[in-house]
């Protein structure tokens, strides 16, 4: 590490799906303040989840602010010592723009959206490979969770996108692209030094990754795809790595000056700041659930349902490091909807007290299938349901089966990896079991953890600090401008202390709820038209 280590911080930006943070970090990677912003949810239609960039925008501004006056209130020296921002965001998200006025031309369209359904039905009939036709290439299946699509639908469904897209006006990217290309100047504003800069339009690998247009071998936008599916190569971002100096933040930002150097999608700078190496892996518990397993330099293509996507890539010369993901569409956002939509709790803290009223569900189980179903089921025609319902049921078993699903959902994915890549790679603790290393706001309720440790089977790691995407991309900013060394980094000296939940439930009981489950799951299939 650099001198004066006192005096050093790095701050992160991490953008997710219903909130965002601004977190600023010492120079041991220890969080001296933050600040947490909720934005608006926008549900035009059923199955349709939008954001509003500028909105977005004004979240990371009052963040950043508001974390700023924390740290020089506890007696950190912020504004002398700041040297460098990392950026993680919620994937998949796409935002169309005018490079001349700065404004969106449409709402941005959510990750878990799925208006894009009757398009990807479309080239799934058309295309000879099918729903796998582009996994050659990117590593994903056709599936309204990915970017492409959503870009697809924009050109298609809003006026005056077509005309700005031929004009050379129009300009394409994932949230991480949209924060940067606003933080670095927009459509023109001054930096430090009262020079007039413009944007920069930029993406990091691993959001790249996600759009279904990036060719995972090349890390550049793949040609033929962009040929098949109309897409032109001019309204695309640069693609970068990880951890690199970007740009600086230009003026009328709180942290104006400061460079940004580091770029992750949400899942990738959470395996940084789990240090998931090869063969170790990761559950994030948010919105969704997202479970990845680091598979090296190696594109380890499944059989089980599973992605091919980017783990990190530190560095323009350094090299990729792969993985495997299982994405799972509704994990906490079901328990914003028992707050938010049924109204049985008033906080999304208040499940784990309700669901700790019953010691089991009660033979009830909720599948969240929403907006269908995502790894490793991929069935867009799914809705969810809540089944095995009796006059003995309560609102208690409800809660509970609300928790019980997202852990539910984790292991199946986990299964799948089992049999895409596990043999001889998986990571195992001290004892010798798989261990399950989690983050995420959800984590904090330790029913869902001892929980997600029983249908497992094997132990569950929670760390002390459980936003580890703010982290991974903070480390990915220091390491960007030599605050820290890669090998700091992943040394075992500052790592974080974990609580460790071991399994309870007997491996028969742990058997046949499995297997009910997979009987409940079955029952969501073919219900889009009702």
């Amino acid at each position: 590490m650099s001198g004066e280590a006192e005096e050093l911080f790095i701050g992160s930006i991490d953008q997710g799906t219903t909130s965002t943070r601004f977190i600023i970090y010492d120079h041991n990677a220890k969080p001296v303040a933050s600040h947490q912003v909720e934005f608006t949810q926008f549900f035009p239609q059923a199955g349709w989840v939008e954001h509003d960039p500028m909105e977005i925008l004004q979240s990371v501004r009052v963040c950043m602010a508001k974390a700023l006056d924390k740290a020089t209130a506890a007696g950190y020296n912020v504004d002398a010592g700041l040297r460098a921002i990392g950026l993680t965001n919620q994937r998949e998200t796409t935002v169309v723009w005018s490079r001349s006025t700065g404004l969106p031309l449409y709402n941005a369209i959510v990750w878990m959206d799925a208006r894009t359904s009757a398009i990807c039905h479309r080239l799934i009939k058309q295309l000879p490979g099918g729903r796998d036709h582009f996994v050659p290439s990117c590593g994903l299946p056709i599936s309204t969770y990915f970017s492409a699509f959503k870009l697809l639908w924009l050109i298609e469904n809003v006026d005056g996108i077509g005309d700005a897209i031929r004009s050379g006006d129009a300009m394409f990217g994932t949230i991480d692209t949209w924060m940067i290309w606003n933080l670095t100047g927009g459509c023109g504003a001054f930096n430090r030094d009262e020079k007039p800069v413009l944007g920069l339009h930029v993406t990091d690998c691993c959001n790249a990754s996600r759009t279904m247009l990036m060719n995972l071998r090349t890390l550049q936008w793949d040609s033929a795809t962009l040929e098949t599916l109309g897409i032109s190569p001019n309204i695309l971002p640069k693609i970068i790595s990880n951890s690199e100096t970007v740009g600086m933040i230009t003026n009328g930002w709180p942290t104006s000056g400061i460079p940004i150097a580091g770029c992750l999608g949400d899942q990738h700078a959470a395996m940084l700041g789990h240090l998931c190496r090869k063969g170790e892996a990761k559950s994030t518990y948010g919105t969704g659930a997202f479970i990845l397993l680091n598979t090296g330099e190696e594109i380890v293509k499944s059989s089980h349902g599973l992605l091919t996507t980017i783990s990190y890539k530190l560095g323009s010369e350094a090299p990729t490091n792969y993985a495997l993901e299982g994405s799972i569409a509704i994990a906490g956002a079901a328990v914003q909807w028992l707050r938010d939509g049924l109204g049985i709790i008033q906080t999304a803290a208040e499940i784990e007290e309700m669901a700790e009223m019953v010691d089991n569900s009660g033979g009830v189980y909720f599948v969240p299938a929403f907006n269908g179903l995502f790894a490793p089921w991929w069935r867009d025609d799914a809705r969810g349901a809540c089944v095995g319902m009796t006059a003995f049921s309560s609102k208690y078993h409800i809660a509970r089966a609300v928790l019980e699903s997202m852990c539910f959902q984790v292991n199946d994915v986990l299964s799948s990896m089992h049999g895409d890549a596990w043999d001889g790679g998986e990571v195992k603790s001290k004892q010798g079991e798989f261990l399950l290393r989690v983050d995420g706001g959800a984590t904090a309720n330790n029913l869902l953890m001892q929980i997600q440790a029983d249908l497992l089977g094997s132990p569950v790691a929670r760390p002390t600090d459980i936003e580890t995407s703010a982290l991974g991309a903070a480390y990915a900013a220091g390491l960007a401008i030599g605050v820290w060394t890669e090998e700091w980094i992943f040394g075992s000296g500052h790592e974080e202390k974990h609580t460790i939940f071991h399994p309870e439930l007997s491996e028969e009981v742990r058997k046949r709820r499995t297997e009910s489950w997979h009987k409940a799951v079955s029952r969501t299939f073919d219900l889009a038209d009702l």
